[in-house]
């Protein structure tokens, strides 16, 4: 469905940003009997980030000096005082936009922690109002629950979504399709939604969060998560393809879907661990690909990324033990993009 133009953009990932926002990551229950060496995968993801991004990490005073600790020696990282009830800051933190003149604003969507599975998230909740506050940003709320992995744009007013973890009486009850179209066209000046609605990854406990799924390159490139048809997640991951097949077929041969198949099976406790490439993090020059001890598919997955990012420094990073906690970078980051004037 197409939607008339707001006077705000939310810019693509890989525009210019200001810095990359964490959360360090001091839940233990986010990685039970598995949290040891989450805090140096972490730090090596801070670490790598702020190669060429600016890096700003959120930690209250309770976990302050255990954060500055592990992060010691990182140039261009700050530790930011907001408290945190976990690390997945995609979800709670603002959703930067830019307005007509210019300059920045921050959506902030209700959250409750995935329709309510992890309490508490008090202070999740409070993050992305207490993040604008303090660098100073115009907070934009908004009645709607919605995650900030939900969504995928391509920075031209497309936008990338499913419905099992918007539409959901836990989330957002008495909305419907038209309703939350028309406030994503408003907060975030989207006028094409692509709904994909064969289903998430088994093991993911968002519901179907799009960053899992399928993630825009360029305005004219499309990644996919695909698998083998012996793996269990065939079913809704083909289905997935062949909507945005279908789609990208009526949008006139402008746009390509390259498959992008997932890592072989893994389970933790007798969970599948929903583990994908497309959770990649763009972070300036740079394109920060998870990898899973994987080496047939690691290898496959960073290779048709580097072809698809040509002019970017494709960077593997094991990503395995923080996977364990049902995410990966893209999960636990936040862009802010640069304030810069509406084309």
């Amino acid at each position: 469905m197409t939607h008339p133009v707001s006077s705000v953009r939310w810019p693509a990932e890989w525009e210019p940003q200001s810095a990359l926002w964490l959360s360090w990551p001091h839940n233990r229950e986010t990685w039970p009997g598995l949290y040891e060496p989450v805090p140096k995968a972490f730090a090596n993801l801070a670490r790598q980030i702020a190669l060429g991004t600016p890096v700003r990490v959120l930690a209250g005073a309770s976990v302050a000096a255990e954060a500055q600790q592990a992060l010691k020696g990182i140039a261009d990282l700050e530790i930011v005082d907001v408290e945190t009830n976990d690390c997945w800051i995609r979800d709670y933190g603002p959703t930067f936009v830019q307005a007509a003149d210019g300059s920045l604003a921050g959506v902030d969507w209700r959250y409750n922690s995935w329709g309510g599975k992890y309490p508490p998230w008090d202070c999740d909740a409070v993050a992305a109002e207490k993040i604008l506050g303090q660098i100073g940003v115009s907070r934009i709320p908004s009645t709607l629950c919605l995650e900030g992995g939900a969504i995928e744009t391509d920075g031209t007013g497309r936008l990338l979504l499913t419905p099992d973890c918007v539409l959901t009486d836990t989330r957002n009850p008495g909305w419907e399709k038209p309703q939350v179209e028309a406030e994503l066209s408003e907060k975030l000046g989207v006028r094409e939604f692509i709904w994909l609605t064969g289903g998430g990854l088994i093991g993911d406990d968002t519901d179907g969060h799009i960053d899992q799924l399928a993630r825009f390159v360029d305005p004219e490139n499309l990644v996919i998560a695909v698998c083998e048809p012996s793996d269990p997640n065939y079913p809704a991951l083909e289905e997935n393809y062949n909507q945005l097949r279908r789609w990208a077929d009526q949008a006139g041969g402008n746009v390509n879907v390259h498959r992008l198949p997932i890592p072989s099976p893994r389970d933790v406790d007798g969970q599948r661990v929903p583990e994908c490439y497309c959770n990649f993090l763009i972070s300036g020059p740079q394109v920060l690909v998870p990898t899973f001890a994987d080496s047939k598919n690691d290898d496959q997955a960073v290779a048709i990324l580097r072809n698809l990012f040509p002019k970017h420094d494709v960077v593997p990073l094991d990503a395995s033990a923080l996977s364990w906690g049902l995410g990966a970078f893209h999960c636990m980051s936040q862009q802010q993009p640069r304030p810069r004037p509406l084309d």
